[in-house]
């Protein structure tokens, strides 16, 4: 089992809280520090968007990916990211990642998945945005993880029925509600891989921040995973 902090836009642009925050997570139990790597002006719609500008604070440089994979590298915490267009994929090649993750709005970008299947490298999909009943087929994936996801800000409780999935089919659970409830019942169901935002503080300006789970609460599902694998 494995626990990805998804650290995503909540270094709020700025690189000490974004070191801080790779340790922090190392510190309270992730096995990753996940960050998204985009192009803020062509991902994001400015029209209709109260966080067009935060977005665009919280694009990531070439340079500052660099530093948060040495960062990641110097403690020993695997570094990911979710990258938005195949630009990005060869700065990641150049940092050698180990493995790449699809976010729920990539899933349909057919040249995104082509450039990061032709990798050969081991691949994490969310389908919160995918419509099919089947999985999606990542021609050339060599290994790949689905993860189940409601692609809601925040998803209520209610809506993820957990009971329903099947975690022989799905690899995963990626957790956008409020609280560590859903995150805890993952791994209960048999997930491998739980995925939920993280943060310093819920009430820092940002979009993610109050559903994501704190250092404690991080450090409450790294307990409750060491001793749920003590007892199945």
């Amino acid at each position: 089992m494995e626990i990805i902090a998804e650290i995503g836009q909540n270094h709020n642009g700025e690189m000490g809280l974004a070191l801080e925050l790779i340790n922090k997570a190392k510190e309270s139990g992730a096995d990753v520090a996940k960050f998204q790597l985009y192009d803020a002006r062509t991902l994001f719609s400015k029209e209709n968007n109260e966080w067009f500008e935060y977005n665009c604070k919280t694009e990531i440089s070439r340079e500052q990916l660099s530093i948060l994979a040495d960062e990641c590298k110097k403690i020993n915490i695997e570094f990911m990211a979710s990258v938005f267009d195949v630009e990005r994929v060869g700065w990641t090649e150049e940092i050698g990642v180990r493995r790449y993750k699809i976010a729920s709005r990539s899933i349909n970008d057919k040249n995104l998945l082509r450039k990061i299947s032709s990798l050969g490298k081991p691949i994490i999909a969310s389908l919160g945005m995918w419509k099919q009943k089947a999985f999606p087929v990542i021609e050339g994936a060599k290994e790949l993880d689905f993860m189940y996801c409601i692609s809601k800000y925040p998803a209520p409780l209610e809506d993820v029925k957990l009971a329903m999935v099947n975690f022989e089919q799905y690899s995963g659970y990626s957790d956008h509600t409020i609280g560590i409830t859903a995150a805890m019942a993952a791994f209960a169901r048999g997930a491998k891989i739980v995925e939920k935002h993280f943060t310093l503080d819920k009430n820092m300006y940002g979009p993610d921040h109050f559903c994501s789970m704190t250092p404690g609460e991080l450090k409450a599902i790294h307990q409750y995973r060491k001793e749920l694998t003590q007892c199945i």
